[in-house]
């Protein structure tokens, strides 16, 4: 009986550590996001300022709202067209390293069909991470799509306005 409450002791301490280390990871996937987020906000001060007054958030959470929704039209188009949407933006890789990881937290009954979805219900479920109303998805679409107009021209932004239908 000793022995056995020993090794239940034993396993649960595992699991605890187990727990912990998940935690811990977690903790700096977040940290690392939220270092990308202020980088890509610098990275591209006009556009994350021009979203932040648009939807009332932080630099940082329309830099990761821009990542996001730069990721989903960039799963949705060409190779050459994504060349030139990305082009006509400063700090594109840093917007996209600015979104949040896809798939959601474990236990999440969303979380599976977020984490597989593409385009625009990818992007919503980033807003959520965000701490952002996936409702807003609507509101940053027409920013972006006449930042991207300005810097890269027309044919550019009705590029990225066709992968955010």
């Amino acid at each position: 009986m000793t022995r056995n409450l020993g090794l239940a002791f034993a396993g649960f301490a595992i699991v605890a550590m187990a727990s912990g280390a998940l935690s811990s990871a977690a903790s700096a996937s977040q940290a690392a996001t939220e270092s990308a987020a202020a980088a890509a906000a610098k990275a591209s001060p006009d556009l994350t300022a021009a979203l932040s007054q648009e939807l009332g958030t932080t630099p940082e959470q329309s830099a990761g709202a821009a990542g996001a929704l730069f990721g989903a039209a960039k799963s949705q188009m060409k190779p050459t067209d994504w060349a030139q949407v990305a082009k006509a933006v400063p700090g594109m890789t840093s917007l996209l390293k600015a979104a949040p990881a896809a798939g959601g937290k474990k236990g999440d009954p969303l979380s599976p069909i977020a984490g597989s979805a593409g385009g625009l219900a990818a992007a919503a479920a980033g807003f959520s991470k965000l701490g952002l109303s996936p409702d807003l998805v609507a509101k940053a679409i027409p920013v972006l799509t006449q930042f991207v107009s300005k810097s890269g021209g027309a044919n550019v932004g009705n590029l990225l306005a066709a992968a955010l239908k």
